[in-house]
């Protein structure tokens, strides 16, 4: 099916329930497939037809929703753009993948094939065509290297959206009585994903899109009397410096979802013991959507894991050949699903690295317990080899957060004439205690994993998914001393 059929069906179904609130603004899913209709009929009359590769550059508002369906509706293929870069990252976004046509807002600069949301929408000629077939036609090209480099799009299509779909009903619980907070952007893919998720079921996304103060949220999730939100750890921990009276009305919600970088154990317990009893940590990528879920129940047999796979989700550890490792090793992490996307639009060298054999690898070290559950060791390629031994930053950034003073943590290898690398670790901390943290690490690591500098820093580099910019950081590593 094409997903945006099920918005037609609400619209008779339950056209009085609400589908989306953004402040003061109520849609039903009566009007909102009627504004989806009529969007699309506008794109329609620019000449888009199934296949076009179409950008959406939106605020996060009800036109950005509607827009992303009203491109599915069409049979198009969606290439979100975060409408924060620059003109000139926008333009060589849409020169790279060839797209026929931009979304953009009505008073942001202008390039060539791009149109205003309002304006297209205004351009209808008639009524929407008849929605194109889905199944196995893209739907989605979603980015999974930002604007640096050379960008990296996997094709998604409707079937795999689907199932990614499925997992949220069946491993979060997410259905259509949801009052699903958005409060992460709208081009992030999680955003996007559960956004689109709640209006296909049926229930009703509330708008509330960064940045906002925690308090905010919390009193946003009061005013609508929300049932869910999902959360990059960035945010959650802004929340868990509230105290507990004034998170109290959080604790109304059914259900809080993670994802976009792991939290540390002690983390993932007072999140759950302050915030929602049901706090999901959700371990997925672009490139596959859902691959983990950890809760309240994981957490009690490993506390440090990102939890057990995912309905229908298949997950391997392998070395170097490829080859299965057993339970405890740590190798490279693959997994393969319904949901997984089989290559990168037009990127046979991209696509050659990152699947293989129907699985698909995102870059992550892992180790299985005997148990199922997965833990997370780092990524392949911030692996530092230092002296001809692999360390695995993750493990290092755990314990630095560990410290009273440290709120993050990131560890990076710096070339090494003698060694090869040398681990460096940057902290925002309060405050910053070098010899302090260096006795921490001596107390926990061996000798070889303490980092021999500490780099304070104010605020880490991140991009829109929350996650650090580690190339950020390497420009400013402290040089040899050797």
């Amino acid at each position: 099916m094409n997903l945006a059929e099920s918005l037609e069906i609400h619209a008779v179904a339950r056209p009085d329930h609400p589908a989306v609130i953004s402040g003061d603004t109520v849609l039903t899913h009566a009007e909102f497939a009627a504004h989806v209709r009529a969007l699309a009929a506008g794109l329609a009359a620019q000449g888009i037809v199934a296949g076009d590769l179409v950008g959406v550059c939106l605020n996060d508002t009800i036109d950005h929703l509607a827009a992303n369906y009203a491109v599915v509706r069409l049979g198009a293929i969606l290439l979100p753009m975060d409408c924060r870069w620059t003109q000139e990252e926008k333009e060589r976004l849409a020169e790279h993948f060839g797209t026929r046509l931009v979304l953009i807002e009505d008073d942001s600069a202008s390039f060539s094939s791009c149109i205003s949301a309002t304006v297209a929408e205004t351009l209808s000629a008639g009524d929407a065509p008849a929605i194109a077939p889905g199944g196995e036609a893209g739907l989605l090209l979603s980015l999974s290297s930002g604007t640096t480099g050379r960008p990296k799009g996997p094709c998604i299509t409707h079937d795999h959206m689907l199932r990614r779909f499925w997992t949220h009903w069946i491993n979060l619980g997410l259905n259509a009585s949801d009052r699903y907070v958005s409060a992460t952007p709208l081009y992030f893919g999680g955003g996007r994903t559960f956004a689109m998720s709640i209006l296909f079921a049926g229930g009703t996304v509330v708008l509330f899109p960064p940045p906002f103060k925690p308090e905010q949220l919390v009193n946003e999730i009061e005013r609508v009397d929300a049932t869910s939100t999902f959360l990059v750890p960035t945010q959650l921990r802004k929340l868990m410096e509230m105290d507990d009276t004034a998170l109290a009305p959080a604790r109304n919600l059914r259900t809080l979802i993670s994802s976009g970088a792991p939290l540390d154990p002690d983390e993932r317990i007072s999140l759950c013991n302050r915030v929602c009893a049901n706090f999901i940590e959700y371990y997925a990528s672009t490139e596959g959507g859902g691959v983990s879920i950890s809760t309240p129940e994981t957490r009690l047999r490993a506390p440090d894991s990102v939890g057990r796979p995912v309905f229908a989700v298949e997950v391997q550890v392998v070395d170097d050949a490829h080859a299965p490792l057993p339970a405890g090793s740590v190798g490279r992490f693959r997994y393969r699903g319904p949901g997984v996307a089989d290559s990168y639009y037009k990127d046979d060298a991209a696509s050659a690295d990152a699947f293989r054999d129907g699985w698909f690898y995102p870059g992550d070290l892992a180790e299985i317990d005997e148990g199922g559950h997965i833990h997370l060791r780092g990524r392949t390629k911030d692996l530092i080899i230092r002296g001809g031994v692999n360390i695995h930053p993750g493990e290092i950034e755990t314990i630095l957060r560990e410290h009273p003073s440290v709120s993050e943590a990131a560890v990076l290898g710096r070339p090494s004439k003698r060694l090869g690398e040398e681990v460096v670790a940057f902290v925002t901390a309060n405050p910053l205690d070098e010899d302090a943290l260096t006795a921490w690490c001596k107390e926990k690591l061996a000798p070889y994993k303490c980092p021999v500098a500490f780099v304070g820093i104010p605020e880490m580099p991140r991009n829109s998914a929350g996650k650090i910019l580690k190339t950020e950081l390497a420009a400013q590593l402290p040089q040899d001393a050797a």
